[in-house]
Formats: structure tokens, C-alpha cells, sequence
């Protein structure tokens, strides 16, 4: 089957607003076509966009959604609009079997699972289990990657193993966030936002060619992010869970001619938030405050979000990074594009786990982070039955940091040191028309990467931190792991609107050391092996009724061997056969089995109305958990992995005599029980709940737009995520945001 190879320029031009392998709301037409032919072109007439003409790249070419045997969801810059997307935590609901939200000590530190594959330790040492890309590279530690999504060309999500093409850590998906590209033709756009919580949020943004030829381009892009925090500490009168942040992103093209480019970007990002607050769900028994009329320790308080901590109310993060791009059709069939990136991060937070005055567990700590990567590709596509990338991939990585512990003003300790990362892989993915109906696609990923932490935890006599007393651990250890991750994907084109396939693959996250180690707790001394899952799945992408329905289903079977888990072990720091501290342990669970069901859709019934959304079933077991010498398997459940979820969405919208436009949505996203933490404490577990969403948005003309959106309109309280620590009495729950409201004024030009 000779196969017509998609323009260079298409994505840019063909990308239309869609949600993965469905769509999420459609826009007017941008004019693109494909293989659905009439059907495609009489949808587009009705002001619809069909998904032959949205344009991605899981496999690392430009492919439309409905041709690709990947679970992907995409959101265009349309949909980010719509669904009020702020940052890249707001995607969750929208993506089958995908939780992702902000880390426990912080509001831009970002933990993500999907299909229950993830890792919710944000120390350095421990890397996540769904990688997160920044216009192709990389980004290796969690601190600041809660992007906040501004001047965005779209957001990718692939959900499941990523092993074959992305590798390094995303053995339960990839996210990828894609920055507006550059375009010969200048435009921009200046947007206001306020709401309540004294919101005020300014964004902009303006690129295009510099001169009189095309051949030297530039965006500039920028954001002012701000608004008061949700609560109080009472203690000290200051607001928690606060935002201000500032971001801005400078590209520049050459474009030395039409088959050669060199692009260079730099991204900046200070996050002076404060510190996040979350609520005390029980007494602590050791918190010895003595207050008339509330006896011996104080009470939670009513409000979810309000503290008293003592700590400072500092938790900060910047990160910057810098890349270079080098594209170059070599002929008609070949093409290569190398990429060199650097990026840097630093933070400084304060984490009151009792969130009380009195020091019971106190911590301050600092991490810094710097990597540097290279990505060699080269692609082939000659028109015909065959097309593919081969690559080779490059991370070096230095990743440290200081954590200061201080338990009960009586105990203090002092983790420190640095894991450096180096990480070598190649890899290929090859795509074969076997008829005109049967195609396969067949990939592998080898990875050879080592693991050298130098770590000294020591423990002082006071809280100045000053005269050592004892050194838990001390040691300069290296651990290498290799891994061959293979793909193999069968797709039986049944019509042109309707496309089943198989898929089986591996993901592979490495191993390391534990940061944290204490000879207390001897194992924690000893490298934690590596995690790997196969992954088995079968799915349909189906356009039916005259493209006015997609349906798009899934279903997979994967099994999860020597699962990293982070858990919280109390030990006896003094001698005295009371565990009177502890320390965050890291260690392999054994076996898992993960079984799921996904189905994404959109139905047009007419040209006002679009209903889309998901549903999502997941079954999770661990088949091996070995504890203190037993199998605790039959105890032991997921965290992060709701059995059931989905999200409706249903939009209204319509022409105005004066060429604008109006448009109302209203969505519901649901999610079953779910324990966000390993220590499973019914406490901190969140039972099944909703929210609702709303918005309306009215294009005025081309330039000008006004959108009133509002999240969590019910104001549902709801945990994301919390501590519990029994050896000091800890108990604390964090909470997603309250109802918000806000409004819009965007010229775009």
C-alpha cells in the first residue's frame, strides 16, 4: 500500500482540537483531511473536526490520532481553553485511569500515576514513574514540573509503557508538554484573569519573523501567576496555599533553508509559593501544649486548609532550562533531528508534618538538580510500506540535596548527598504496511544506566545542627542496570473510519539508593532493584455516523514485577526500645497484576451540542508483597489506581449575527475510592466523589474573547494525598483546591 507521507509543516497547520484516542470538543474546521475522504469533509462543513485531521507524535513522526495503535490523549490549545486547564494537574480527569496532583510539601511538585503506575517519593534518588517532557526533553526531578500551561501548542498524554521511544522512567506513561512552535507569520495574544481569592493572572505572548525574510524567527512568551492562599496560619497570620509565580519561555529559529533549522528555547520559572497547608485529622498525643479548656493537646482545626505551624512560610523553586534543536531533511526519505538540553532546579521548602507550634516533626529541606541530554533521531518515511525512527539517547545527571529533621526538639538529623545518573540507550520503532488492511509495528529500546550516590547522614545534639553525635550512614556506592524493552503492535485497518490492533510492550524504571539510609534499619543501606512491566493491549479507534460518533476503546492486562514503593518505617534513634523516629524507607514490593478498560468518546448530535469524555475501569493486586519475611499480599492495595473514573462533558455552542461565536459547558468527573499513600491509613484514604465543572466563553470577533469559568462549583472537599506517621503521632490530610471562579478577557493579534 503506497502511503502518502504527511507534510512537514502539518503540524503545526493540521492540528485540530481533540482528546486522545477521542476527541474532547470540536472547533471549527482547520481544513485538514485524511483517509475518511467524504465522510471527513461533510463532518468539517458542520463546523466539526474529525480525528483524521489531528496530527501527533507518540511515535516520534507525525501521525493523526486515529492511525496510531497508541492510547494518547491530546489537548490543543482550544481544549486547554474549554476545560479551563491551568496546569497540567487539570488534565487528569480527562485522561482514562490518569491521577495526577500536587506532592504532599509542596504546590508545584507534581505526582502522577496512570493506569497505577507511578511514584508518589519526590527525594532525589527516586525517580518517577511517568516521565514528563518539556518540548522534547526530558525533565528528571518532580520539583516545579506541575506546569502551569500557557502559550501552548498541546499537551500529549500516552498512557501505559512508553519503553520502546521515551524509555527513562515512563513505565507507566509520558506527558508531554509542547510549547508554541514558530510560524513565519507574526501574532501574539495579552490575556487578564481575576477571580476570587484575589486571583490575577496575566499572560502574553507574540512571535513571528525578524526582518523581511522568514528565514529568522522568535517567540517570546510570558506569565504572571497570583492569588491568595486558600487558608491561614493561625499561628502567625499568614496565608497557605498561596500562588505567585512568575514563567517566561524566549525561542529562536534560523531557518537556513528549507530543509535545514536550528531552533534554541530557554524556559524560566520561579515559584515563590508559600507553603501548602493541610489539616490535622486527630490529636497528636505527643504535641504537649498546654491551653485552658483544650487540655493537653490541641484539637484539628474546622478549616481544611488552615495550620499552625511554626515553621517559616517559605517553599520555594525555580528551574530554567536551555536547548537546542537541529533539524535537517536530508532527501525526500530521511530526516534527522538532534537535540541538546541543560536544565537546572532549586528549592528551598519548609514541611511542618504536624502542622502544629510545637516541633514534632519539622523539616527544611533543600534540592538541587542539573541534567544534561542528547537525542539523536533519525526518521524514514519514503511513501511506502515501510517508515520508522531509529535513535540514541544521552542523560547525565546530578541530582543532591540537604533534608534537616528535627523530631520532637529531642532528636536531629541531617540527610545528605548526591546521586549522579548516567543513562545510555538506543532505540528503534518500525512501522510495516503488511497488506492494505494488515500493518505491524515493531520497536526495541536497550538502556544501560548507572546509578552513583555518595550520601552522609549524620545526627547532632541540637537544633543548630552543629556538633555531631553519630553518622547513620556514609557511603560512596555505585549500582548498574541494563534493560531490553521490546514493542510489537498488530493493526487491522477493518474500513477507513475503523482501526483494531494488539499491543504488547515492557517499561522499565531503574533502580538506586535510598537517600535516606540509616544503619538503624540495615537494608536501607543496600540498593533497591530495578522495576519493570509488560503490558498487553488490545483496542479500537472507530468514527462512526458519518464522523458525527468516535468511539475509541482499550483494554490491557499488564504484570508489574519488583514494584518500588516509598514507606514511612519508624526506628529507635536513641537505644531506649521506643521508636521515637523515622525515616522514609524505600523498598521492592514484589509482584503486581494491573487489569483495565478505557473507553473515550464524542457524539455531535447536531451543530450546537458535543457530548465527550471517558470511562475507566482498573483492577489492581499485588500477587507478592513480602514483609518482614512473609507475603502480605492479600493486605496490600495500590495507591493512586480509583477502580472506577470518567468525566462527562457536555457543550453547547452557537454562531452570532456579527461572526462570533458563544459556547457553555458543563462537566462532572468522577472518581471511586482511592488510598493515595502505601501506609493505607483509612484516614487519609478519600472515598468516591465528584466534581462540576462550568464555563462560558464568548468570541466577541477574531480578536477579542471573554470566558467565565468556575471548578469544584459544589465546593466538594476531597483529599489528594496526606501523612501518616504513628511512631510521632502524625495524621494529616491534603486537600484539592476549594470553588473557584474566574474571569477572562484574551486579544489575541
Amino acid at each position: 500500500m503506497k502511503r502518502a507521507k504527511i507534510p512537514h509543516t502539518a503540524l503545526s497547520l493540521a492540528i485540530a482540537l481533540g482528546l486522545s484516542s477521542s476527541v474532547a470538543f470540536a472547533q471549527d474546521a482547520t481544513g485538514a483531511t485524511d483517509d475518511s475522504g467524504a465522510t471527513a469533509e461533510a463532518a468539517q462543513s458542520r463546523g466539526a473536526t474529525t480525528l483524521g485531521g489531528i496530527t501527533v507524535t507518540a511515535r516520534k513522526r507525525e501521525e493523526t490520532l486515529q492511525e496510531v495503535p497508541v492510547a494518547v490523549t491530546a489537548f490543543t490549545p482550544e481544549a486547554i481553553e474549554k476545560l479551563n486547564i491551568q496546569d497540567i494537574g487539570d488534565v487528569a480527569s480527562q485522561v482514562p485511569n490518569t491521577t495526577i496532583y500536587a506532592a504532599r510539601g509542596s504546590s508545584s511538585t507534581v505526582t502522577a500515576y496512570i493506569r497505577g503506575i507511578g511514584q508518589a517519593d519526590p527525594l532525589w534518588g527516586v525517580d518517577p514513574g511517568v516521565g514528563i517532557y518539556l518540548d522534547d526533553v526530558y525533565i528528571a526531578r518532580p520539583q516545579g514540573a506541575l506546569l502551569d500551561v500557557f502559550d501552548v501548542e498541546r499537551v500529549e498524554v500516552l498512557r501505559g509503557p512508553q519503553g520502546t521511544l521515551y524509555g527513562k522512567n515512563t513505565i507507566g506513561g509520558a506527558i508531554k508538554y509542547i510549547s508554541r512552535g514558530l510560524p513565519a507569520q507574526a501574532d501574539g495574544f495579552a490575556s487578564m484573569t481575576v477571580g476570587n481569592h484575589n486571583q490575577l493572572d496575566v499572560k502574553a505572548a507574540y512571535g513571528g519573523s525578524l526582518g523581511s525574510s522568514d528565514a529568522l524567527r522568535a517567540r517570546v512568551a510570558v506569565a504572571s501567576l497570583n492569588r491568595d492562599g486558600y487558608g491561614e496560619n493561625r499561628l502567625t497570620g499568614q496565608q497557605v496555599s498561596d500562588k505567585e509565580i512568575l514563567a517566561a519561555r524566549v525561542q529562536l529559529g534560523a531557518y537556513v533553508s528549507d530543509d535545514i533549522d536550528i531552533q534554541f528555547a530557554f524556559d524560566w520559572m520561579d515559584d515563590q509559593s508559600g507553603v501548602r497547608g493541610g489539616k490535622m485529622l486527630a490529636p497528636n498525643p505527643l504535641d504537649f501544649v498546654i491551653d485552658p479548656g483544650r487540655g493537653s493537646g490541641q484539637q484539628p482545626l474546622g478549616d481544611r486548609y488552615d495550620i499552625r505551624s511554626g515553621m517559616p512560610n517559605v517553599n520555594d523553586t525555580s528551574m530554567k532550562g536551555a536547548s537546542a534543536t537541529f533539524n535537517w531533511r536530508v532527501n525526500d526519505d530521511y530526516s534527522l533531528k538532534y537535540v541538546l538540553a541543560k536544565r537546572e532546579s532549586d528549592t528551598e521548602t519548609n514541611i511542618d508534618f504536624d502542622m502544629l507550634p510545637n516541633r514534632i516533626v519539622d523539616v527544611l529541606a533543600f534540592y538541587s538538580d542539573e541534567q544534561v541530554s542528547n537525542e539523536l533521531q533519525v526518521n524514514y518515511d519514503a511513501g511506502g510500506r515501510m517508515r520508522g525512527v531509529v535513535g540514541f539517547y544521552h542523560f547525565d545527571g546530578e541530582a543532591g540535596g540537604q533534608v534537616l529533621n528535627n523530631f520532637l526538639n529531642m532528636s536531629f538529623g541531617d540527610t545528605r548527598g548526591t546521586v549522579f545518573t548516567e543513562s545510555i540507550a538506543l532505540y528503534a520503532d518500525w512501522s510495516i504496511d503488511l497488506t492494505e488492511k494488515w500493518s505491524l509495528d515493531l520497536g526495541a529500546r536497550y538502556t544501560d544506566e548507572e546509578k552513583h550516590a555518595v550520601v552522609l547522614n549524620r545526627a547532632y545534639s541540637s537544633a543548630n545542627f552543629d556538633t555531631v553525635i553519630a553518622t547513620p550512614a556514609d557511603f560512596d556506592k555505585t549500582v548498574d542496570f541494563s534493560n531490553v524493552s521490546p514493542k510489537v503492535s498488530l493493526g487491522y485497518q477493518v474500513n477507513p473510519d475503523v482501526l483494531v490492533y494488539g499491543l504488547a510492550s515492557r517499561g522499565f524504571k531503574s533502580g538506586g539508593y535510598n537517600i535516606r539510609a540509616n544503619s538503624a534499619v540495615p537494608h536501607t543501606l543496600l540498593p533497591f532493584d530495578d522495576e519493570s512491566v509488560d503490558s498487553f493491549e488490545v483496542g479500537a479507534k472507530m468514527g462512526l455516523l458519518d464522523q458525527r460518533l468516535f468511539l475509541n476503546l482499550s483494554a490491557f492486562h499488564n504484570k508489574y514485577e519488583d514494584i518500588q514503593l516509598s514507606v514511612f518505617t519508624g526506628y529507635d534513634s536513641n537505644g531506649d526500645g521506643v521508636d521515637d523516629a523515622f525515616l522514609g524507607d524505600f523498598t521492592n514490593a514484589g509482584k503486581g497484576t494491573v487489569n483495565g478498560v478505557e473507553a473515550e468518546y464524542q457524539w455531535l448530535p447536531n451543530d450546537n451540542w458535543v457530548v465527550s469524555g471517558n470511562l475507566a475501569w482498573l483492577d489492581t493486586e499485588y500477587d507478592e508483597f513480602i514483609s518482614a519475611g512473609a507475603n502480605v499480599a492479600d493486605s496490600q492495595v495500590f495507591t493512586n489506581a480509583p477502580e472506577f473514573s470518567g468525566a462527562l462533558n457536555v457543550e453547547w455552542r452557537t454562531d452570532l449575527a456579527n461572526g462570533g461565536n458563544l459556547s457553555a459547558r458543563v462537566s462532572y468527573a468522577y472518581q471511586s475510592e482511592v488510598y493515595p499513600t502505601t501506609d493505607l491509613s483509612e484516614d487519609i484514604r478519600q472515598g468516591g466523589y465528584g466534581l462540576v465543572n462550568a464555563g462560558v466563553i464568548w468570541r466577541a470577533n477574531d480578536a477579542w474573547s471573554f470566558s467565565l469559568q468556575g471548578t469544584n462549583l459544589a465546593d466538594k472537599e476531597y483529599r489528594t494525598t496526606g501523612y501518616n506517621i504513628a511512631a510521632l503521632g502524625i495524621l494529616t490530610g491534603f486537600y484539592g483546591p476549594p470553588r473557584q471562579y474566574s474571569l477572562t478577557a484574551r486579544y489575541s493579534f
